[in-house]
């Protein structure tokens, strides 16, 4: 009998060491519950101290997770194999998502903090009543450029690019809507045109512009214009901003065309095993303070408001991160085209990329 005692002992222990381990095993896998947060991000995307605080607050333990693109992004979350309860797709990803019934809809209730949002950045097209996002980060695509390896030279114009004196010293984004938008504002056309017509033309001039091009590339923009080996860059602002910390030479411009602007939001996908987690992690972000904190780490532009007032002077006066309302009304999102559409766009991409 006492040995059998022992026995049934003995199984107890293991099975509940095997529960723990199941347990640690699933939360690594993005397994979420109500002491749970998976949180689904871009690389290098948000203070990391910002999440010990949010754990400290909340009792909540979060498990961060990134990825590289909005694409692969979705694609997780449409396998559903893991729990996120929150991710940050761009604008025209949140149109897709929405389409694929991939998200859960907000309960404004539950985030009294969205009211310190810029509202030129609420209610866009993209989300309207921003009823399944709220903003995270916005910025622009405009060009950066190095002022002393090209004395005397200014940009005010996409067609600045087309100078015969930047030879093989422009390095350019490796993104088809970037590249074509580029090419369509260049010629007075929306870069979110659908006009096969207007697409070629595009493609016909970008083909022109071929011998100023050095490369055409991802990340290594950053470490090539912070050391001089490129005097022009096509680039995203918050790119453009962390790189001018590296070299103070640089400059950033967005052409008078026009160009992009750009939102990352936070969501709640469906795949969330927390949702209530999921809002008060949202509300927290919102919080002007904690919105500054992040600000100044991710160095892109905050949609928060009220997150100025705690930002350095210096770097909410820069007009190059933070437009006036006259220059920002002549940019545009990024719409949801279509799986046809972009095809096309990628296509033509493709075509100049072998050009």
């Amino acid at each position: 009998m006492k040995k059998l005692m022992t026995g049934f002992i003995a199984i107890a222990l293991v099975s509940a060491l095997m529960l723990v381990i199941i347990d640690r095993l699933n939360a690594a896998q993005g397994y979420s519950g109500a002491d749970t947060l998976t949180v689904y991000n871009w690389g290098d995307y948000i203070d990391m101290e910002l999440i010990d605080r949010f754990e400290e607050e909340t009792g909540i333990t979060v498990i961060y997770e990134t990825f590289d693109s909005n694409e692969s992004m979705m694609t997780k979350v449409q396998q559903g194999g893991t729990t996120y309860d929150i991710a940050v797709p761009s604008e025209y990803m949140i149109e897709k998502m929405k389409e694929e019934d991939l998200l859960v809809e907000l309960d404004h209730e539950k985030l009294p903090n969205l009211k310190y949002i810029d509202e030129r950045f609420l209610d866009l097209a993209f989300d309207e009543g921003n009823k399944y996002s709220v903003p995270y980060f916005w910025g622009t695509v405009g060009i950066l450029y190095n002022p002393e390896m090209l004395p005397g030279k200014t940009f005010t114009s996409w067609d600045d690019l087309w100078d015969p004196e930047l030879k093989n010293e422009i390095l350019l984004i490796d993104g088809a809507r970037e590249v074509m938008g580029m090419g369509l504002n260049s010629l007075g056309y929306s870069l979110n045109d659908t006009d096969p017509e207007h697409l070629q033309e595009a493609l016909e001039k970008l083909q022109t512009l071929t011998p100023n091009v050095k490369a055409i590339v991802g990340d290594e923009n950053k470490l090539l214009m912070a050391n001089n080996e490129a005097a022009v860059a096509l680039a995203w602002s918050g790119d453009a901003r962390d790189i001018m910390w590296e070299n103070e030479a640089l400059d950033y411009v967005v052409p008078e065309e026009g160009s992009n602007l750009w939102f990352d939001n936070m969501v709640i996908p469906k795949t969330s095993d927390n949702i209530e987690g999921a809002h008060q992690f949202i509300n927290f972000m919102l919080d002007p303070e904690i919105a500054a904190i992040n600000t100044e780490y991710v160095s892109y532009s905050t949609p928060n408001q009220a997150a100025l007032d705690y930002l350095p002077e210096e770097m909410v006066e820069d007009e190059r991160f933070y437009p006036s309302s006259e220059l920002t009304e002549r940019l545009e999102v990024y719409e949801n085209l279509g799986q046809e559409m972009l095809g096309l766009y990628n296509e033509l991409f493709l075509t100049f990329k072998m050009h």
